[in-house]
């Protein structure tokens, strides 16, 4: 059902633009149907920010449920900003004030870029465990996107997350754990999902303290996984809300980074993602990357049209299906006038459950 614009984001305008069924207020008004609230605590660095609105947006309004959704993207201090950025959250995104004053049926916390190792040393820490305390008195389900579930899961458990050998990037294969949980309905047992990050929690980890795993990889660890109780918190590792170029401009950021000196190595592929033509393509732009970086010389144009038509999607519909698990059981569980806190009855010293 229908994504309500109900503000002025141009997110909702590109999603028109994109073929997106978008309802105005005015039209949502006069219809008889059932509003869903969701949160959007978007973390994502400048570069990204608009992007994953549009992604988690796409997500929320592919799901089939006979209802209205309302998505409020919100932000925290402690993120630094541009101030292209930083106007764009001031015109268009809610406070955290407004958030609680006002309630949420659910709420998406996407993932964040970090180069420190320890997460409570980041400046953003204090601000997200104050998110994380409240949602759990009164959001009837969180999903958390990749940093997010390894700081949910360090808040609550005191797990950390481990520091890979290299940066896990690309699209992987995963299979289902459990075939029969509500949250992997009707979806494919075996199903690719991108990463990229540089840490990870591992599967042990969150089964020695209850946590349900659903799908893993071989290659890249524990995709999807749930809290105890089965739904109150959803955890991905991996981040199946990426468009099908999603990876090709992060490639694209780490090769101008190279070329500027910001790095020394430059960036490998994203595995399994390029085929052999986009890979030979990628290669001859390398040696003039370097050629140039050496002697100092401009670059030409990084050759991203020449490669779109050879990127494949393989993980959108699953992603949707999830989501339309997630939400449908959220449209359960809530109703107009209440939020129903999603610790509820929940043993305090279990945080989830």
């Amino acid at each position: 059902m229908p994504l309500v614009a109900h503000t002025d984001l141009p997110t909702f305008q590109r999603l028109r633009e994109e073929g997106e069924e978008i309802v105005d207020p005015d039209r949502a008004s006069h219809q008889d149907i059932r509003e869903l609230h969701i949160g959007l605590l978007n973390m994502m660095p400048d570069a990204a920010l608009e992007a994953t609105e549009r992604q988690f947006f796409r997500l929320v309004g592919a799901c089939n449920q006979i209802v209205q959704f309302h998505v409020h993207p919100f932000t925290i201090d402690g993120l630094p900003r541009s101030p292209e950025a930083q106007a764009h959250i001031d015109k268009y995104y809610e406070s955290f004030e407004k958030i609680k004053a006002d309630g949420l049926d659910a709420l998406i916390i996407s993932g964040a870029n970090v180069i420190g190792s320890h997460l409570p040393e980041e400046d953003f820490w204090q601000p997200l465990t104050e998110v994380f305390s409240w949602a759990k008195e009164n959001v009837t389900s969180v999903l958390c996107s990749c940093l997010a579930t390894h700081a949910l899961i360090h808040y609550c458990y005191g797990v950390e997350r481990t520091r890979l050998p290299e940066k896990r990037w690309g699209v992987f294969s995963h299979k289902l754990v459990n075939r029969h949980h509500p949250l992997v309905a009707e979806i494919n047992s075996r199903f690719d999902v991108p990463h990229s990050r540089f840490n990870e929690i591992f599967q042990s980890d969150m089964e020695a303290h209850g946590l349900k795993v659903l799908a893993a990889s071989k290659e890249a660890g524990v995709h999807l996984a749930v809290s105890s109780d089965g739904f109150r918190v959803v955890f991905f590792q991996g981040h199946p809300e990426y468009d099908d170029i999603s990876l090709l401009k992060e490639y694209k950021r780490e090769v101008l980074r190279f070329y500027h000196g910001e790095i020394n190595d430059y960036p490998p592929f994203p595995e399994h993602y390029f085929d052999a033509d986009v890979q030979q393509t990628f290669a001859d732009y390398e040696h003039h990357v370097r050629n140039a970086r050496e002697k100092k010389q401009v670059i030409a144009e990084f050759p991203e049209a020449e490669v779109l038509e050879h990127l494949d999607n393989t993980w959108s519909d699953t992603a949707k299906a999830v989501f339309n698990n997630w939400l449908g059981k959220v449209y359960q569980l809530t109703n107009q006038d209440r939020r129903l806190p999603f610790m509820e009855g929940i043993d305090p010293n279990n945080p989830l459950g």
